[in-house]
C-alpha cells in the first residue's frame, strides 16, 4: 500500500514500534444520549489513560483544548468527525461536524468517523466517508473508520441479533474500499467471527471496539481473543473512563495487547494493583 510520508510518519506514532495501537475514546460527549459524569474531568481522566499505556486518545476539538496538557509527548490525537444526532434513539443519525484540515491545525495524527448503514441516511453517510477518505489521503492524516452496529448504546447480543453479523461485515468492507487505514469494529460474538472481520478488512488494520459496560474479566477475554484472531489493538471508551481505576485497566488492557499475556494473567495483576490502590 502506498502512502504519502506525511502519513506514514503518523501512522508510526498510532501504531506503535510493536505493531499496536491501545486507543482510549474520551469522545463521549458528542454520542452519549445521556451525560457521563466521570468525563466532566477530561484532563484528569487523559492523564490516568496516558499514565495506564494509552498512545492514542480519541477526543473532540473542543474537549483538546482543555486536555492537552495532559498528553505525553509521544501521545497521538485522533480527532472525532463526527457526532451523534438524537442518540436515544435505536438509529442515531450521524452527523459530520469537524474537517480533516482541522484535524491537522490542532496537531492531530489520526481522524475518525463514525459509519452507521442501513438506515434511510446510508448513502449521505457513504458519501461523507468516502469525502473524508479523500481529505486524508490529500493532507497525509490516517483514517481510523468505527465500522460499527448504528448505536452502541446496548450489549453485543442485543445488537448482534438486531442488525446481525453480515452487517459488520460489510461495514468493515465499505470503509476499507473508501480509505480507512484503521478500522474499529464491534465484538460480534465469537474469535471466528472476529478472524472473519479481519479477513474482510483484507490487511487494513483492525482493533476492537470495547462497547458497553463489561465485567473487566470479559473485556479482557475478548481483547485476547481478538488479539489471537488477527486485531492489532483496542479503541476503549466507556470500560476504561467509567472503571473505579482508569489507570489500572488501561494498564491490564496494554498487558494483554501489547505484551501478549493471557487475560487470566492480566487480570489477576489488574485484582491486585486494586487491592492495592483502596488499601491506600
Amino acid at each position: 500500500m502506498i502512502r504519502s510520508v506525511g502519513k506514514a510518519m503518523r501512522l508510526k506514532r498510532v501504531i506503535d514500534r510493536e505493531g499496536v495501537s491501545i486507543i482510549c475514546a474520551l469522545d463521549h460527549g458528542m454520542t452519549s444520549p445521556t451525560f457521563l459524569e466521570p468525563l466532566a474531568d477530561i484532563t484528569t481522566r487523559t492523564s490516568e489513560t496516558v499514565k495506564g499505556g494509552a498512545n492514542v486518545i480519541m477526543m473532540s476539538k473542543g474537549m483538546i483544548r482543555v486536555a492537552e496538557p495532559a498528553f505525553a509527548p509521544t501521545t497521538s490525537l485522533a480527532l472525532l468527525l463526527s457526532a451523534s444526532a438524537n442518540p436515544d434513539r435505536p438509529e442515531p443519525e450521524i452527523v459530520q461536524i469537524a474537517e480533516v484540515e482541522e484535524a491537522a491545525r490542532l496537531g492531530a495524527d489520526a481522524v475518525v468517523l463514525f459509519t452507521a448503514l442501513g438506515t434511510g441516511s446510508e448513502p449521505g453517510m457513504i458519501r461523507t466517508l468516502a469525502g473524508v477518505g479523500r481529505a486524508c489521503e490529500a493532507l497525509g492524516i490516517p483514517f481510523i473508520a468505527e465500522a460499527e452496529f448504528p448505536t452502541t448504546y446496548a450489549s453485543v447480543s442485543e445488537l448482534k441479533d438486531r442488525y446481525g453479523f453480515e452487517y459488520l461485515r460489510r461495514n468493515v468492507r465499505l470503509c476499507g474500499e473508501l480509505g480507512a487505514d484503521i478500522i474499529k469494529t464491534n465484538w460480534p460474538g465469537d474469535e471466528k467471527s472476529f478472524a472473519k472481520l479481519v479477513e474482510a478488512a483484507n490487511g487494513i488494520p483492525v482493533v476492537l471496539a470495547g462497547g458497553s459496560r463489561l465485567e473487566d474479566a470479559e473485556l479482557l477475554r475478548r481483547m485476547e481473543l481478538a488479539r489471537t484472531a488477527g486485531a492489532i489493538g483496542c479503541s476503549v471508551g466507556r470500560n476504561i473512563f467509567m472503571h473505579s481505576s482508569p489507570e489500572a485497566i488501561t494498564r491490564a488492557l496494554s498487558h494483554v495487547i501489547r505484551e501478549r499475556w493471557p487475560a487470566t494473567r492480566a487480570m489477576s495483576a489488574l485484582q491486585e494493583e486494586l487491592g492495592t490502590v483502596a488499601a491506600r
